[in-house]
C-alpha cells in the first residue's frame, strides 16, 4: 500500500470515529470499545484505527489511560484550542505576521466584551499591572507584564475558549515583542501609556473605547515588527 493510500485509509478511520463521537454514540468521558471490537464495528484494519486514535489523541479529542482504555475527553473547546496552541510553537518567523493578524482580530473584540463584564476586583488587578509597567525596564519583564495584562482582560470575558485561543496567539508573539522592547527607544513609557488607555476604557465600561484602544495598541506593535521583518 502506498503512502498516499495509507493516508487516505487513516483519514477514513478518523472520519468514522469522529462521526460516532459527534452523533453521541461515544459521548464525553465515555470509553471506546476494545480495539478489535471497534475496528470490526467501523470496518477498519486495527492498524488504521490505531493511527486514527493517535491523531485524535493529539487533537485533544481522545485520551489514553494506561491500563484502563481509550476515552473521549470532555470535548471542551478551550482544551482543544490549547492543544492546537502547542503546535503553533513550530511556526517560523516568516509566519509571524499571520500570528499578529490573529491577535489584531481577537484582542480588540475580547477587550470590548470584557468592558461589559469587568468587575471591580479585576479592574484592581489591571490597575496594579499598569502601575508595574511604569517602573519596569527589563524587556522580558515588561513583555511578561504585558502578557499578564492582556490575559487578565480576556479572562474577564468568562469565555474559556476565547481565553485559550488568545493566550496561544499572544505567547507565540512574545519573542518578537521582547526584541522590539530591546531596540525601540522609550518603549516602556509608550507601553505604560497604551495600557493605561485600555485600562481607563475598561474602568469606564466603554466597549467602543476599549475596542479602539486595544486595536490601536496591537496594530502599532504589529506594524513596527512587520516593517522590521520586511527590511
Amino acid at each position: 500500500m502506498t503512502e498516499t493510500s495509507t493516508g487516505g485509509v487513516v483519514d477514513v478511520a478518523i472520519e468514522r470515529l469522529r462521526e460516532r463521537i459527534s452523533r453521541g454514540e461515544y459521548g464525553p468521558g465515555s470509553r471506546l470499545p476494545p480495539e478489535a471490537t471497534l475496528a470490526e464495528e467501523l470496518q477498519l484494519s486495527r492498524l488504521s484505527l490505531r493511527e486514527a486514535v493517535r491523531a485524535l489523541v493529539m487533537a485533544g479529542v481522545l485520551e489514553v489511560r494506561r491500563g484502563t482504555g481509550t476515552f473521549v475527553t470532555d470535548l471542551r473547546p478551550d482544551k482543544m484550542v490549547r492543544v492546537l496552541g502547542q503546535f503553533l510553537d513550530l511556526s517560523q518567523d516568516r509566519h509571524l505576521g499571520e500570528l499578529f493578524e490573529c491577535r489584531r482580530v481577537l484582542e480588540p473584540g475580547a477587550t470590548a466584551l470584557a468592558a461589559t463584564r469587568m468587575t471591580d476586583a479585576r479592574l484592581a488587578v489591571l490597575h496594579a499591572s499598569v502601575e508595574r509597567m511604569a517602573s519596569l525596564t527589563d524587556p522580558e519583564e515588561l513583555v511578561a507584564e504585558d502578557l499578564a495584562f492582556h490575559g487578565a482582560i480576556v479572562a474577564a470575558t468568562g469565555n474559556r475558549t476565547l481565553e485559550s485561543l488568545a493566550e496561544s496567539i499572544a505567547h507565540r508573539t512574545a519573542r518578537a515583542r521582547i526584541w522590539r522592547a530591546l531596540v525601540k527607544e522609550d518603549v516602556a513609557s509608550w507601553t505604560h501609556q497604551q495600557h493605561l488607555g485600555i485600562y481607563q476604557a475598561l474602568r469606564d465600561r466603554d466597549s467602543l473605547a476599549a475596542f479602539s484602544a486595544a486595536a490601536r495598541h496591537v496594530a502599532e506593535v504589529e506594524n513596527w515588527i512587520t516593517s522590521r521583518l520586511a527590511t
